[in-house]
């Protein structure tokens, strides 16, 4: 039964048939529960093709030259490549983009705002925020409905489906659009979900009992059906939330993140949150890098040894500090010692968590 839903998602994506995967989500692994949608913007086909439209149009920017696909890149798994994304007006964001795959699931968004929770919020900070300009249309708002009106294709989509053509509508068609980039067949699913045997390789059966192993403790922050730090579904009464300190920065042993980077302090003004960041979704993340929430690890390999130390030391410079001895650290952050094969192993589970189809999928990208 399994092996048959999976033939008629396939059959879904070949014929581009967004109909089927829009309704967040009538096909489905039955392993995974549906995300949460919200009642005042319900989904539909027609609304996320509309979403996808806006989401790959330069023409939501100040001087045309980004869409939110320009960051959020299709076969990055809706990540960019880079360190931090730079705006428009060449101003860099000081955090790393966060993949896509599976956000509808998310109760809280970006990497440390605990009240930002509805995809239809954030994407007005990338669009009108100025601190820093990304899209950059802040006090441009109305050149944005004068090209709903005055393009025939927007003009119409937006009365069919809206009844109105407003900025509250776009909105509500760009997170509905979001909300089917689901991502739940890389080879670690076939394997966990659907018996294949042989979707995974021996090595990277050998690093998922790494990963899910009391000496390691990465599931404890990366758990859930995506790996995440934090996971809602439909009908869920809590929503699971966790933020973290993996001991990245300790600022001359003071405690302090970089003054741009404080993480959920600068939200609470708790000192306990200094530094606690929400540990992201591991799935695809072997075509994510850079890693951590400001980009600066380069390799997975690296991200292992920094958990390995327990933490990452800092030997000179402005950051210079041992994050090892972050008084906020998490407790899970304890290090641990691994072989090279191990650490080989651990790799090639992280590796099989790559969904391919996903990466490839033609609903997802551009649109003709």
């Amino acid at each position: 039964m399994k092996k048959f839903l999976r033939r008629i998602l396939a059959v879904a994506v070949v014929v581009g048939a967004l109909s089927e995967i829009a309704v967040a989500a009538d096909i489905l692994p039955v392993w995974l529960p549906k995300p949460p949608v919200p009642a005042d913007n319900p989904q539909s086909a027609e609304k996320a093709e509309l979403g996808r439209r806006l989401f790959y149009d330069t023409r939501l920017s100040a001087d045309g030259s980004m869409a939110c696909a320009t960051c959020h890149q299709h076969a990055r798994a809706f990540t960019d490549g880079r360190k931090v994304p730079v705006g428009v007006t060449g101003q860099a964001a000081p955090r790393n983009v966060p993949s896509l795959a599976n956000v509808g699931y998310l109760p809280v968004l970006t990497w440390a705002h605990p009240r930002l929770t509805r995809l239809e919020a954030q994407l007005e900070i990338p669009l009108f925020g100025t601190a820093p300009v990304e899209m950059g249309m802040a006090g441009r708002e109305r050149d944005l409905l004068r090209l709903f009106r005055e393009d025939p294709d927007y003009r119409r989509r937006f009365l069919d489906i809206f009844g109105e053509i407003s900025l509250a509508a776009m909105a509500k068609a760009l997170a509905a659009f979001e909300r089917t980039l689901i991502s739940a067949n890389a080879p670690y699913d076939r394997y966990l979900h659907d018996g294949e045997e042989d979707a995974l390789s021996p090595a990277a059966k050998r690093g998922m009992a790494l990963f899910f192993d009391d000496r390691l403790n990465c599931f404890q922050c990366h758990t859930g059906p995506h790996l995440a730090g934090a996971f809602s579904r439909e009908g869920l009464p809590f929503a699971e939330i966790a933020f973290h300190n993996i001991g990245l920065y300790n600022i001359g042993g003071s405690g302090r993140y970089p003054a741009d980077n404080q993480g959920l302090y600068e939200h609470t003004g708790k000192q306990e949150d200094r530094g606690r960041f929400r540990a992201p979704s591991l799935r695809n993340v072997a075509v994510t890098a850079p890693y951590m929430h400001d980009g600066s690890v380069a390799t997975l390999a690296e991200v292992i040894d920094i958990y390995a130390a327990g933490g990452r030391a800092i030997a000179a410079g402005p950051l210079a500090g041992d994050g090892r001895a972050h008084p906020q650290k998490s407790s899970f952050i304890k290090g641990f010692t691994l072989t090279p094969s191990e650490k080989a192993d651990l790799l090639a589970f992280l590796d099989s968590l790559t969904d391919q189809e996903f990466l490839e999928n033609p609903a997802f990208g551009s649109p003709p």
